[in-house]
C-alpha cells in the first residue's frame, strides 16, 4: 500500500530526526538481556539497524496485507529488530513502537539516537573527564561507529566524539524492546 492510498486513519511517525550538533548534558540507562536467538537471515535477534527510506511503512504483521499502523519519517533512525521472517523484520523504535517493515526497507548501518532533549557531550577520548570535540543534539541522530568497554564512537555532521553508551539509543546489546 503506497502513500497515495493510505488510510486516513493511520499515524505517522515523524521522529524530527536531525543529525546536529549543540550544547548541554549527559544522561545514561541500562536494560536487561535475553540471550540472542538466530533467524532466518542468520543472524542474531536483537540487533540494532537503521531505517534505509525516508519513508516506511510499519504493519501489524509481516505482510502486506496486514493493516498498515503508521509510515515512519525518519530516515536513518535507529531501530532494534526483535524477530523475523524470511522477507520481514518486527522492528522496535526508540520510543517502542513494535511493528512489522519489509526487510528491503531497513540497513545494517548503525545509527544512535541522543532521546533526552538535553544535548550529549562527545569527548575526544572514551573516558570521563575527556575534552569535549562536539556536541550532539538532543532528539538527533549520530552514525555509530564503534563501541567498547561502555562507550561509543559517533559522527554527525562533520564532527566526532565519544559518548557512554547509557546516552543513547541504538548502541546496547542488551534488549531494549520486548517484542
Amino acid at each position: 500500500m503506497g502513500p497515495s492510498n493510505m488510510p486516513s486513519n493511520c499515524k505517522h511517525r515523524s521522529f524530527g530526526i536531525v543529525a546536529a550538533l549543540a550544547l548541554a548534558g549527559f544522561a545514561s540507562s541500562a536494560g536487561a538481556a535475553d540471550p540472542p536467538r538466530v533467524t532466518p537471515s542468520g543472524l542474531e535477534v536483537p540487533r540494532y539497524v537503521s531505517l534505509k527510506y525516508e519513508k516506511v511503512n510499519a504493519r501489524n504483521g509481516p505482510d502486506e496485507a496486514h493493516r498498515l499502523l503508521w509510515v515512519y519519517r525518519a530516515k536513518g533512525l535507529p531501530v532494534q529488530v526483535v524477530a523475523e521472517t524470511r522477507e520481514w523484520r518486527r522492528i522496535c523504535d526508540p520510543e517502542g513502537g513494535l511493528a512489522w517493515v519489509h526487510k528491503r526497507t531497513i540497513d545494517g548501518r548503525r545509527t544512535a539516537m541522543r532521546l533526552q532533549p538535553q544535548p550529549l557531550a562527545l569527548l575526544v577520548n572514551p573516558k570521563e573527564g575527556a575534552r569535549i570535540s562536539a556536541w550532539l543534539r538532543g532528539r538527533s541522530t549520530a552514525s555509530l561507529d564503534k563501541c567498547e568497554k561502555g562507550w561509543c564512537r559517533l559522527k554527525a555532521e562533520g564532527s566526532s566524539g565519544w559518548a557512554r553508551e547509557g546516552g543513547i539509543w541504538g548502541a546496547s546489546p542488551q534488549a531494549q524492546c520486548k517484542p
